[in-house]
């Protein structure tokens, strides 16, 4: 394990090793004595969400001796008393507030791709952990699509390699965008990885096992993975990783403090001066004000265009920090299309975790096809109920849906990411509606492009040639979308963008923006790893920036 090994990633994170041993996932004593600020108190940094950004940006800060406090709208999650081994029992773990949506394709929110609690969507997200390519920072230049980051690949690899031990990631040697290999060894796989192996080694495909945020024996006090395949309902093991198991419980080590069940409503700026001063919220129905130096939002990318919107102040009606009308635009989704192929032999794919197998060899812009950027292919697993969705997407009911679904266990499912382009009118405007709090909704709207529509349909075809050279005699293809990012993206300048390159707003240099709001490009990868990096980074930088005296925290 490079970077110190184990040793060093205790001393950069030693979450794994708060964990008790006695069997139980949380450190109750931790919570219990975790530090409370007052409302009066001057915090150094409020963070609003604690999701995969969040959490990150509140234990890095906490290490470095800030007074950090951390705000979600959902609850403090006990693994043992809250998450279910079932799928039905899982959807109190998805942001279901009302929203709008709009455009020519609407995009469906919910539970795969947003999150609701401390812990944010990695709580049920699959487990894949791939890195973004060099490429993708640069896609404007180099392909002349999307937009180019105001930093490099270069500029994150470090954290990379550091988030994927604290998680940590588990896989073979990765061939793809930066070769690289992993602190985990690849996991066993199942039936539904198998196929998938069965049917790129048909077609000369290059395919690994993994990179997933699964231990692969035992890591600290986490336990091993038993491959139950209940992943996406927060893994009531504590091998899959989220900021819930990875990195908050040395935050609260280190003195941060979470206040859960807490909906921040405004983030407060003086005008005057142009600094944010802290932010508004409800906790019980009583309205709160908790005063700060500086103030964070890492809401994702639909929340925190919606809460720099709903913070409108008299020097910026229109929305903090949206001088340029850039607060909102350039969301992004990825397609997310899944094959499903018939097999004779049983599959039984709920018997493994669902991320396993994957492919980037379509990853890159191929001059020979008429689009541009690429996909990436992975294996899916999906359990009986998701697997009853797609089937009667396909328009089957009653009698025809019950024969699918004493059919399960011989059926493997693979799927696609598509990197769909950040386009201006994509975007998160209020509603005319409000929330139970009075609030104006978010409204979504999202409308394909050519390219986006062209990548989906050669990934069609590649699922389903990868289904058949395995020996599948039935496929059927499903159309969907898959994560979030974007809606506050970073920029080389204020025009383009919502925060500089240290996620710093170019109108009120006291408030930061985390989480996968602020990625200008996606690429055909899960978002999680690099939104963790990205805060990690921030950390750092923000850190660098006390010590030169920018909104310095007090010394104490």
């Amino acid at each position: 394990m490079r970077l110190g090994g184990t040793g060093g990633v205790r001393r950069r994170n030693a979450s794994a090793w708060l964990v008790p041993n006695d069997g139980s996932r949380v450190n109750e004593e931790l919570r219990a004595s975790m530090r409370r600020f007052d409302d009066d108190d001057e915090v150094d940094l409020a963070i609003v969400g604690c999701g995969a950004g969040g959490a990150t940006l509140l234990q890095r800060l906490a290490r470095a001796g800030w007074k950090v406090v951390a705000f979600d709208a959902g609850p403090f999650w006990d693994p043992d008393r809250d998450w279910v081994s079932d799928e039905a029992g899982s959807h109190h773990l998805y942001w279901t507030e009302p929203r709008v949506l709009a455009g020519s394709d609407p995009v469906p929110l919910g539970s795969n791709n947003s999150g609701r609690g401390v812990g944010g969507s990695m709580v049920h997200f699959a487990g894949y952990t791939p890195r973004f390519h060099p490429s993708d920072f640069s896609t404007h230049t180099d392909d002349g699509v999307g937009a180019d980051w105001p930093i490099s690949y270069a500029d994150l690899k470090l954290y990379y390699e550091q988030i994927e031990q604290e998680l940590p990631v588990a896989g073979e040697h990765w061939p793809w965008g930066d070769p690289h290999g992993y602190p985990h060894s690849p996991h066993p796989i199942g039936g539904n990885g198998m196929v998938f192996q069965r049917g790129c080694l048909e077609l000369g495909i290059e395919v690994k096992v993994g990179p997933v945020a699964i231990t692969n024996g035992r890591f600290g006090n986490r336990s091993h993975c038993i491959y139950r395949g209940f992943c996406l309902q927060g893994c009531k093991v504590g091998a899959k990783a989220s900021p819930l198991i990875t990195h908050v419980p040395d935050a609260l080590d280190h003195g941060a403090e979470i206040r859960a069940d807490s909906m921040v409503t405004a983030v407060v700026v003086d005008d005057d001066r142009g600094l944010a001063t802290g932010v508004r919220y409800l906790q019980g129905g009583v309205e709160r004000y908790q005063r700060a130096r500086m103030v964070a939002v890492a809401g994702y990318s639909i929340e925190t265009p919606r809460l720099l919107l709903n913070s409108a102040t008299q020097r910026w009606p229109d929305g903090l920090g949206n001088d340029f009308d850039q607060v909102g635009r350039y969301v992004m989704v990825q397609g997310a299309p899944q094959s499903a192929g018939r097999f004779a032999e049983e599959i039984r794919s709920y018997k493994a975790p669902p991320p396993e197998v994957s492919t980037e060899a379509f990853y890159e812009t191929d001059p020979t096809q008429d689009y541009k950027r690429g996909f990436s292919l992975q294996g899916v697993s999906p359990l009986p109920i998701t697997y009853a969705e797609h089937v009667t997407a396909q328009g089957h009911w009653g009698s025809s849906l019950r024969e699918y679904m004493r059919d399960y266990v011989h059926w493997a499912v693979i799927g696609a990411l598509c990197e769909f382009l950040p386009l201006p009118d994509n975007r998160v405007t209020l509603a005319e509606e409000t929330d139970r709090h009075g609030l104006p909704v978010a409204k979504f709207s999202y409308s394909q492009c050519d390219n986006d529509r062209a990548l989906v349909v050669a990934a069609d075809e590649k699922l389903e040639a990868i289904l058949r050279a395995a020996g599948a005699s039935e496929v059927m293809t499903i159309n969907r979308y898959a994560h979030l990012v974007g809606g506050c993206r970073m920029s080389s300048d204020a025009s383009s963008g919502v925060v500089d390159a240290d996620h710093r707003s170019w109108a009120i240099r006291n408030l930061v923006i985390g989480g996968g709001s602020v990625l200008p490009t996606q690429g055909s990868a899960n978002p999680a790893l690099t939104i963790m990096a990205l805060a990690a980074r921030a950390a750092d930088r923000l850190v660098a920036g006390s010590r030169s005296g920018l909104r310095a925290p007090a010394v104490r």
